[in-house]
């Protein structure tokens, strides 16, 4: 599949986030600080919710899936733009360059589906809690996944198929830190037509439709909490959905400035500094916004702690 290009375009070089030389060494250690905080917050989530039998529900098997998308979705870009950082020619070949833009588009997509899943999984919980473990089962539950892991791949497979059909004369200069659709789609000298109507299509799709799913859960949810009549259990309730409302504003935010903009219209610049929140960031963020700001995610840590060191 990678050897569709004919057109002579063996690799690209990355522009990167900055052509500044005294910025690459600070850049450099800032990025890998939150690379290694990222792996380390995403396989310490992922961890703690395996061992953890009080954790061992619908919502934190759909947490522990999103953290395994984060941790490969920060992965695939940031060790290579660590490398950058290090090297006078930053360079990725072609067939590098269209893996990277497959896999990357996978987890970016089943992270989009992933987000609005748990939102539908608060809205059972906390609208129909009666009917939630019947309805939230674990059949369900992996089914739920399984369907985000497909709009994925087909999604990322249609994006990177049109791609490879478009052909790459002598500009090889990509402004961007990794191999991203639109970076991409400013260089081939063919027409680029088709490839910005299915990007169009799918980022409307990927984007619109979780996020018009994540408004509806959380206005019935929000309806549903003004009816508790105590202020502990509106507390509580409000409480089991903030952290995911946090990292659904933040990735949705830095997602849609970049991908729900015509070309001529967003500034190539302007959006690397958004695709750093949601490439880079937004990994590191989540596993820290729902263990600070969730309880049961605090209790079992600490109970993990007291049988790893006090036993």
């Amino acid at each position: 599949m990678l050897k569709r290009n004919v057109s002579g375009v063996t690799e690209f070089i990355l522009a990167g986030l900055t052509d500044k030389p005294e910025l690459q060494v600070p850049l450099f250690l800032l990025f890998l600080g939150i690379y290694v905080v990222t792996v380390v917050g995403n396989l310490g989530m992922i961890t703690l919710i395996l061992f953890s039998s009080q954790l061992h529900t619908p919502m934190y098997f759909f947490l522990s899936s999103l953290s395994f998308i984060d941790l490969c979705h920060s992965t695939v870009i940031t060790p290579k733009m660590l490398v950058n950082f290090l090297t006078v020619k930053n360079t990725i070949s072609y067939p590098e360059c269209m893996t990277q833009l497959l896999v990357f588009l996978i987890f970016a997509i089943a992270e989009c589906h992933m987000l609005a899943v748990m939102a539908y999984d608060r809205y059972v919980a906390i609208c129909n809690p009666l009917l939630y473990n019947a309805v939230m089962s674990y059949q369900v539950c992996s089914w739920m996944i399984f369907g985000v892991y497909i709009m994925a791949f087909i999604g990322a497979t249609t994006h990177t198929v049109c791609m490879l059909k478009v052909d790459f004369c002598k500009a090889n200069v990509i402004n961007h830190y990794f191999c991203d659709l639109f970076p991409l789609l400013e260089l081939p000298c063919s027409d680029t037509f088709i490839n910005e109507v299915v990007v169009l299509c799918f980022s409307v799709f990927n984007i619109f439709i979780p996020t018009l799913t994540i408004l509806s859960s959380y206005i019935f949810i929000i309806a549903s909490i003004l009816r508790i009549k105590s202020t502990e259990g509106r507390s509580k309730a409000f409480s089991t959905c903030s952290s995911h409302i946090s990292a659904v504003a933040i990735f949705f935010g830095s997602l849609a400035f970049m991908y729900l903009q015509p070309s001529s219209v967003s500034s190539m610049d302007q959006g690397k500094v958004s695709s750093v929140f949601y490439t880079i960031v937004v990994p590191m963020l989540n596993p820290l916004i729902y263990s600070l700001r969730n309880k049961d995610v605090k209790v079992a840590l600490n109970k993990f702690f007291e049988r790893k060191f006090f036993l």
